[in-house]
């Protein structure tokens, strides 16, 4: 149960952030600012790479171990890629609008159906494990 509990975190702190990033990357294009690289955009990249490196392996991990019927690993991996380079993409105003809301809705989508694969497999083991 702890690492679900984990993965759990992990997904709803990395959804946060990415609502963080999508605000800043509107907040980019309205203003066509460019974020200061070693005040925002570095630590906020950090922030992310150290969340989404924990959460691709442990959610991997439970992915090959449950088998969710419409989760997999190669997601997981590609969702995790996508936050490294929205983190650091949001806060430029040259950033492709379609690529950049493709990969939130991409991202947005695997973690929540993460967290919906964890619930149900604990709703069906009785919340034990």
């Amino acid at each position: 149960m702890e690492l679900e509990n984990n993965i759990l975190s992990l997904s709803r702190k990395l959804l946060e952030n990415v609502d963080t990033a999508l605000n800043r990357f509107h907040h980019s294009k309205e203003e066509g600012v460019r974020g200061d690289f070693h005040t925002e955009v570095k630590p906020f990249a950090d922030e992310i790479k150290m969340a989404a490196d924990a959460w691709r392996e442990s959610a991997v991990q439970w992915v090959r171990k449950n088998r969710p019927k419409n989760l997999h690993a190669n997601q997981i991996e590609t969702a995790a890629d996508y936050l490294e380079v929205i983190s650091v993409q949001a806060f430029f105003p040259e950033t492709s609008k379609k690529r950049f809301l493709d990969q939130v809705q991409s991202v947005q989508y695997i973690l929540k159906s993460m967290i919906i694969a964890i619930e149900q497999a604990d709703i069906q083991h009785g919340g034990e494990r």
